[in-house]
């Protein structure tokens, strides 16, 4: 009996056997595959690959991901994005018949990745189906429109004297350590609640630097609406090199959808000696300073990317900070002079201003805005119109009154107000100021309502008036917040208001004066 269900069972399974295998279609994958002839310091050759395209990704047998970047005669050279000591010579690479790409959408917010998209802050999985190429032609000039929305970055010296609109670019250039990162996450902490989506690509900093970027974006409500892009100074070149490029395609999906987006690359000098250590070990031809031929292109293909697109096209905008590091405060470098030619005007920080107390240590002369006022709301256009001129002024004044000569009334009146109006420039860190409180304190300091205020109290006086305007006058600000301009009511409202806080402080008499 049993060997019976036995038999009955085998000959079930063996006729079950049979029918899979007639009814079984093979199906016909091809591989394009190489070998691994040389393999050090990041990079690779390999035999084979014969059909691999330029920036098409590629993958190691042991999974770590490379990207094609010299395409040779008899090989093709691989920048190897991941961990290169565990690939050996013989071992097998095949093409995935993809250029490299991105996860993109609004699922990276408040996420830390890597220049690939993967998630390292250890928050799970980014639940996208969206990707884009990290590499792509800029928008032509038919499908951009005139950049006239600012960027209001809460940094009173820079909406007033250097201001940013959507759709531009602007450079942060200085010596390291005069506060260029602090500006770029002023920014990005002023657009709380407000409409601008913004990345921060970190290229080839400490990961304790970054670390605490992130911690000062979560403490201060700003990380939600963030994306930040980490290729650390410990990760290999390659991912350095495609780092700034992949936070550009997350932004450019922002942009395509009709929204505004912005992104700061921090900072593309370590970007293009990551892109020189490839190209050497590559042995692409070095020329000035070592740096490859293309250069220029690196950095133009990039920055030309932000744009504000034409209404047809969704109004959408991509606005570039990127930072450049001098040595010594030598902006007539090659990387500088090269993205300076680029950008659309340049932050200049100094390293003696930012010793003299003076932060941001903004160097009024060499800073410029190639935008200019269409970049600002009529409000600050109105009340800081003649600024930016009078602190040049000022500077000038101020360096040939170091020589001790006789002064005339009214250049030692400039004087003082120039002193006063620095004063009232100056900003803590993380602490970016709304657009109506820049208006009411630069209009006071340029109108003469401090001047009989001694400078070391200048700092006090301008937080006891906005305190008093919020309190006594907060329709006064609130009028200027919603019509983004001052009316002529209005203004007399501030004058009045402003000439009644002086007489009611104490750090001078005879407060009231004003021009």
């Amino acid at each position: 009996m049993v060997t019976t269900r036995a038999t009955d069972l085998l000959q079930e399974l063996t006729l079950t056997l049979r029918r899979q295998i007639e009814t079984f279609q093979p199906t016909i994958e091809t591989l394009d595959v190489g070998t691994v002839i040389e393999v050090g310091d990041g990079i690779a050759r390999a035999s084979g690959l014969a059909g691999v395209s330029m920036s098409e990704l590629v993958e190691f047998e042991n999974g770590i991901p490379g990207i094609a970047f010299n395409l040779e005669v008899d090989n093709v050279g691989i920048i190897i994005a991941g961990d290169y000591t565990e690939i050996e010579e013989g071992q097998t690479v095949h093409g995935t018949g993809r250029i490299v790409s991105v996860p993109v959408g609004d699922a990276l917010l408040g996420r830390v990745v890597d220049a690939l998209g993967r998630p390292v802050d250890g928050k799970g999985p980014i639940k996208t189906d969206r990707y884009r190429p990290i590499e792509r032609i800029a928008p032509g000039v038919i499908e951009r429109q005139n950049v006239d929305t600012p960027v209001q970055t809460g940094i009173k010296a820079i909406d007033a004297m250097i201001p940013i609109g959507r759709g531009q670019r602007e450079l942060i250039i200085g010596d390291r350590q005069t506060g260029k990162t602090a500006l770029a996450i002023d920014t990005i902490i002023n657009q709380r609640d407000k409409d601008l989506l913004c990345i921060y690509v970190a290229i080839g900093q400490k990961r304790a630097k970054v670390a605490q970027v992130v911690a000062t974006l979560e403490r201060y409500g700003a990380l939600n609406h963030t994306i930040v892009v980490v290729a650390s100074a410990s990760e290999p070149a390659a991912l350095q090199y495609i780092a700034p490029y992949a936070g550009c395609a997350m932004g450019e999906e922002f942009m395509e959808q009709g929204r505004d987006a912005l992104v700061v690359y921090d900072d593309l000098t370590k970007h293009a000696w990551a892109y020189r250590q490839v190209s050497l070990l590559l042995r692409r031809p070095p020329g000035r300073e070592a740096y490859p031929g293309d250069i220029f292109y690196l950095h133009s293909r990039l920055l030309e990317r932000a744009a504000r697109l034409h209404k047809d096209r969704g109004g959408g905008s991509l606005t570039a900070l990127p930072i450049v590091e001098t040595q010594l405060g030598d902006i007539a470098t090659y990387i500088p002079t090269n993205i300076i030619s680029i950008t659309d005007g340049q932050i200049y920080l100094e390293t003696d201003l930012f010793n003299a107390g003076i932060r941001p240590a903004l160097n009024v002369g060499i800073s410029v805005s190639r935008v200019g006022g269409d970049a600002q709301t009529k409000a600050m256009k109105q009340v800081a119109g003649r600024l930016r001129l009078d602190m040049a002024q000022f500077r000038e004044l101020a360096a040939f009154a170091q020589f001790g000569s006789d002064l005339d009334e009214t250049t030692l009146r400039r004087l003082e107000r120039g002193r006063r109006l620095t004063e009232i420039l100056k900003q803590p860190q993380y602490a970016p100021m709304p657009l109506e409180e820049q208006v009411i304190i630069i209009y006071a300091g340029i109108h003469g309502y401090c001047d009989a205020v001694p400078v070391d109290q200048v700092r006090r006086y301008e937080q006891d008036v906005l305190a008093f305007m919020r309190t006594q006058y907060p329709e006064i600000g609130a009028d200027i917040a919603t019509r983004k301009e001052l009316t002529a009511e209005n203004e007399a409202r501030l004058r009045d208001a402003l000439s009644a806080f002086n007489r009611s402080c104490t750090y001078a008499t005879a407060l009231d004066t004003q021009e």
